[in-house]
């Protein structure tokens, strides 16, 4: 019988030592704006982009500024309806778009403070649900004529997202200063020139820019292509220098997990819940698996975010830390409304980063002919 136990506490004490609950230990937290929440919108890009500026800013200046999500979203609808409207509706219309609406959008139109351009900012959270059910119903009135339609489309389309989102803004003050928004941009020391998107992609050619044919690039973006290893030793080595990232990437997967805060990708199927709470073991992820999930839209441009830094668990395993655009609300939200999101998660299913040229590697710098 005492050996029975032995044998019984033997067992149970192997399996509490390979069962370890996550323990983070921070390696790399660059400074960043609190989270907030997109609210019911498909408005990630401008929020995670937004983010990242912010965190520009502050690597710049030192200044922690707010700046104005909806002043770029509004920006950008006339450019996605004017899109729509050429194409004859036959072309994607959405609320999605990617991190270089953003950077195309500052480029023309500048940057403004949040408490400036707002229009929502007294109601619990936003709500863009009615704006977008109006806005596509009046284009499809248009695009499914038959008939030589007019310019009215552009005068009503400026109304409801005046109605809204708000009436576009030239002057403003912001801490005693008169400010353009093109002028307080250039106080702030954002240049739009200075961010470009890498990404990983095996069936494109290495060390030059594509199109990347998914819905929500309706700009028809570039993206910078690169060897897996190398993608990832980029964002690494932005972090490493205190550069944070515009994330674009899959969450649809059932180990993308917000209430717990964690990403990852098991060896097993059988650890996909397990590894919300227990480190398990990954695949191993190839640029060949990598482009199989893209292509059978197992990986898709789902969702953006903004890598801030770096996390470890208590086995060594690396985890970069993500700041989402869903709130904090510790109910429902871990990890104070950021993921943690391992490599092998990174690697299978991230579309592409953004961020400032000068956080590439100088060898990758010289590969793409960036100056």
């Amino acid at each position: 019988m005492k050996k029975l136990l032995f044998s019984l506490s033997l067992f149970a004490l192997t399996i509490s030592i390979q069962a370890q609950e996550y323990d983070f230990q921070t390696i790399i937290d660059i400074d960043a704006t609190p989270v907030i929440s997109q609210g019911n919108t498909g408005t990630c890009w401008s929020f995670s982009t937004s983010s990242f500026l912010e965190s520009e800013i502050i690597r710049k200046t030192g200044k922690f500024i707010d700046i104005s999500e909806m002043y770029t979203v509004r920006n950008v609808y006339p450019k996605k309806i004017d899109n729509y409207i050429t194409r004859k509706g036959k072309t994607q219309f959405g609320e999605g778009g990617l991190a270089h609406d953003v950077i195309n959008s500052i480029k023309e139109y500048g940057i403004v403070p949040n408490d400036v351009f707002s229009p929502e900012q007294t109601k619990q959270e936003y709500d863009h649900s009615e704006l977008f059910r109006v806005l596509k119903s009046t284009l499809d009135a248009y695009t499914s004529s038959r008939n030589t339609i007019s310019n009215n489309w552009k005068p009503i389309t400026e109304f409801i997202l005046d109605t809204y989102i708000g009436k576009n803004i030239t002057e403003f003050t912001y801490e005693g200063k008169k400010y353009t928004p093109q002028t307080f941009m250039d106080m702030l020391g954002i240049k739009a020139d200075d961010y470009i998107t890498i990404t990983s992609f095996k069936n494109q050619a290495y060390y030059t820019p594509f199109i990347l044919n998914i819905p929500d690039n309706f700009s028809n973006g570039s993206l910078y292509n690169l060897p897996l290893d190398e993608y990832i030793a980029n964002i690494d080595n932005a972090l490493d220098k205190g550069y944070t990232l515009s994330l674009d990437c899959d969450v649809s997967e059932i180990t993308f997990n917000a209430k717990n805060g964690i990403a990852f990708i098991p060896s097993s199927k059988d650890d996909n819940s397990k590894g919300l709470t227990e480190i398990v073991e990954e695949k191993t992820i190839t640029e060949e698996s990598r482009l199989q999930d893209f292509y059978s839209y197992q990986t898709q441009d789902d969702h953006l975010m903004h890598i801030i830094g770096k996390v470890k668990d208590q086995k060594g395993n690396i985890y970069y830390k993500v700041k989402n655009s869903w709130g904090n609300n510790t109910e429902r939200i871990g990890n104070d409304g950021y993921i943690y999101m391992s490599t092998a998660y990174m690697k299978l299913k991230s579309i592409s980063v953004l961020l400032h040229k000068e956080a590439l590697q100088k060898q990758t710098l010289k590969n793409l002919n960036i100056k």
